[in-house]
């Protein structure tokens, strides 16, 4: 939940120790080394789904999402951009009432090996991981 008062919030989703499934905490941890310097944006990184990242976003007024995606329509690497606008409904608010975010964009990388257990991701992934972070940091400085 957002205690702050930064206005923006980057989340990375994935598992560290998944090869590509790291794709979202690697980018947000590039994205928070440069970005450190604006007070309205957090840059945060987990491993809960679900229901749980409502712990995350509420209070924010921007949600900028990163995270593996396997459609096996792209090429592992291929960053999926998608805007508020693309998705059917939003609410404004939980069923509990909490403030969410009223503007949204996802990042979501097609990955090769979502996983296989490891540290290292697949070369498409090494590649792809500075353009998302370049996207991203170019999204909060026009937010």
């Amino acid at each position: 939940m957002n205690v702050d008062g930064a206005k923006i919030l980057v989340l990375g989703l994935g598992n560290d120790i998944l090869t590509d499934d790291a794709i979202g905490i690697l980018v947000a941890r590039e994205v928070r080394r440069r970005v450190a310097h604006l007070s309205d944006v957090d840059v945060r990184e987990t491993m809960e789904m679900g229901l749980a990242l409502l712990d995350f976003i509420v209070g924010y007024e921007t949600l900028i999402l990163v995270d593996a995606i396997q459609t096996g329509h792209a090429a592992p690497g291929h960053i999926h951009e998608i805007t508020q606008q693309q998705l059917k409904s939003l609410p404004d608010r939980t069923p509990l009432g909490l403030a969410m975010p009223s503007r949204l964009k996802i990042l979501a990388v097609e990955v090769a090996d979502p996983f296989t257990f490891g540290t290292q991701m697949t070369a498409a992934l090494q590649q792809a991981l500075p353009i998302a972070v370049e996207k991203i940091v170019a999204e909060v400085n026009l937010a």
